[in-house]
């Protein structure tokens, strides 16, 4: 009796796996899973953003992926006490995990220091900015909505000499963010 319940078992299951592959093939590319590895970007391009740091970006999960729901960086700091101008997202909220570093954020008024392990939230329409501590950091980034970063960080990667403060200003505010003061400090 077992042997004939785990044939019928067996049988049963083919059609239900047949089923899930046909949907598969039936499904666009955004609704399968995909896997980035260590060290690549989502389409090979690693995004420098010259002018404003010298960090690099690699898109990991590309707003084209999630219907612009989410966009989800890697960043590799290479900017020892540096960092971007204090601005503000007015339609995303962003977080940052450290992978890697010291970091000091500024928040509103309040400022935080990060290391490993540690995340922070940054929510839509409040002033922030940070400053990378130590000689190499990385960290992970999102924002969510993905709105304008992929398009940001690839205009960064094509300034050819550094900006004038007036041309970073309007990459940010061509990308839905605005400047409203200056880096952070390292103190």
């Amino acid at each position: 009796m077992q042997r004939r319940n785990l044939l019928l078992s067996i049988l049963a299951f083919f059609p239900l796996n047949l089923l899930a592959k046909l949907q598969a093939l039936n499904s666009s590319e955004t609704n399968k899973g995909f896997k980035v590895s260590a060290g690549n970007a989502r389409f090979g391009e690693h995004y420098k953003m010259k002018g404003v740091t010298l960090n690099t970006l690699d898109i990991k999960i590309s707003s084209s992926d999630t219907e612009g729901n989410v966009a989800v960086f890697e960043q590799t700091g290479l900017t020892p006490k540096g960092g971007p101008p204090l601005h503000i997202h007015p339609f995303q909220d962003e977080w940052f995990y450290v992978l890697e570093g010291k970091y000091l954020f500024q928040v509103g008024e309040d400022r935080h220091r990060l290391s490993e392990g540690d995340m922070i939230f940054l929510p839509r329409k409040v002033q922030h900015a940070f400053i990378q501590l130590t000689e190499k950091g990385r960290m992970v980034v999102s924002y969510l909505p993905a709105g304008k970063m992929e398009a940001f960080f690839k205009v960064t990667n094509e300034w050819t000499s550094p900006p004038a403060k007036e041309e970073i200003e309007k990459a940010f505010t061509d990308h839905d963010m605005k400047v409203v003061g200056p880096p952070l400090k390292f103190e």
